[in-house]
């Protein structure tokens, strides 16, 4: 069995193949979104990025999508959290917050 990072919560795999079919619905029209996020997971997974190059990244990439921004704190270390801007948190609604409180990131903000 492969290593976890450390601090990492125990996962189910049906999140996982949920949350990315949420990703796939949302990019449907552009797969290179969709496999730019794989390679983000795939090079956090092997720890070639840590958990705040990976907050860095995916808050990018997900820019303007509140809901996969906050999915994927479930993914996150605990004690890491992806702040939602308040500008995408309308988005949220209905959204169960079963994200640790902690140390907590902002999400880039577009210049």
């Amino acid at each position: 069995m492969a290593a976890r990072p450390q601090g990492m919560r125990e996962l189910k795999v049906e999140d996982a193949l949920l949350y990315l079919d949420q990703v796939k619905a949302e990019f449907g029209d552009e797969p290179e979104i969709y496999n730019e996020f794989l390679e983000i997971m795939k090079s956090f997974k092997s720890q070639q990025i840590d958990t705040p190059g990976v907050i860095r990244r995916v808050s990018t990439l997900f820019e303007g999508y509140g809901k996969l921004i906050y999915g994927f704190n479930t993914f996150l270390p605990e004690g890491y959290k992806i702040e939602v801007p308040e500008h995408l948190r309308e988005q949220l609604r209905g959204q169960v917050n079963a994200v640790p409180r902690g140390q907590q990131a902002e999400c880039p903000r577009s210049t």
